[in-house]
């Protein structure tokens, strides 16, 4: 049984004259014919019964009709489906972000692909950059939104925000909490909490790089996790740590109900930029779409 057959059979089911259903599919009388009798061999069944004055279905043939159109019609969607997810329109895309990320980029990004894609299914997973670039090895993720450019030629990335300032995180009983600002060449005289670096790279070597521009090495006594837990050590013992600006702000370090403080670094300021960052051989059409929906980068913002 073939599609074309069961497609010469719905005309002619349709018309009820050989005449018009061959001008319909554009196929001469014979052929028509031909195909007819083959769909009729490979059922074993009669399906048409014609006569000098009329062509009508047999009662096999009426039953026959209503599977054909649904057979028909599901071959019609599953071409269409292919070709949706061919170009991007339809399947899956699994998005890690971080924070600065939720705020200025997935808004608009999201908003901008699903309104145009609304078959495409989309899941976000908030995760550290380390995570992240190992979930994009994994396949897990199809985008990540990290800090910092990947050093590998597995990866292919774009900027998306620049200057993402880093701050010192104390605790309120902290000798540095009631400042506005302290120079990083103070972080000399403090003992300090840091993440471990396959946790977000960029952000270590970013602290690290201002270090080595004031010639100071920073005494890392404690290792946290993530900044909650940066929070709590430094709220229970005189320690220094760090955070992006959003990241403090979205903890409300400083307000009533917390107990670390964020304060500014000065000289320099340590920032981060944001990337999105996919597979160098990434064939997930979705991804490219993604990408186009993203907003340009702004030079002259800086993200807070």
């Amino acid at each position: 049984m073939e599609l074309r057959h069961l497609v010469s059979f719905l005309a002619l089911a349709e018309e009820l004259h050989f005449g018009r259903a061959a001008q319909r599919l554009h196929l001469t009388q014979p052929s028509l014919s031909a195909q007819l009798q083959k769909l009729e061999r490979s059922l074993d069944v009669q399906l048409v019964s014609r006569n000098s004055h009329e062509v009508r279905l047999t009662p096999a043939g009426r039953e026959f009709e209503g599977q054909a159109k649904l057979i028909v019609a599901q071959l019609d969607r599953a071409a269409e489906v292919a070709k949706a997810a061919a170009a991007g329109r339809t399947g899956t895309l699994d998005i890690g972000y971080n924070l600065p990320a939720s705020r200025h980029v997935l808004p608009t990004a999201l908003a901008r692909m699903t309104s145009e894609n609304p078959d495409i299914t989309v899941s976000l997973w908030e995760k550290r950059t380390g995570p992240q670039l190992a979930a994009l090895r994994e396949g897990t993720l199809d985008v990540g939104l990290i800090y910092g450019q990947p050093t590998t030629s597995e990866f292919r990335y774009r900027r998306l925000l620049r200057r993402i300032p880093l701050v010192a995180v104390v605790g309120r009983t902290h000798h540095w909490a009631g400042r506005s600002g302290v120079r990083f060449a103070e972080l000399a005289d403090q003992q300090c909490v840091l993440f471990a670096r396959e946790q977000c790279p960029a952000m270590y070597d970013a602290i690290f790089r201002a270090a080595a521009v004031n010639r100071i090495a920073l005494d890392v006594v404690q290792t946290a996790d993530d900044p909650g837990a940066t929070g709590h050590m430094v709220s229970v013992r005189p320690l220094v740590g760090f955070a992006s600006l959003p990241r403090a702000q979205s903890m409300q370090m400083g307000g009533p109900d917390s107990a670390a403080v964020a304060v500014k670094l000065l000289d320099p300021v340590p920032t981060l930029d944001l990337f999105a960052v996919w597979r160098a051989e990434e064939t997930n059409p979705a991804v490219g779409l993604f990408l186009d929906s993203v907003p340009a980068v702004d030079e002259d913002t800086v993200a807070v």
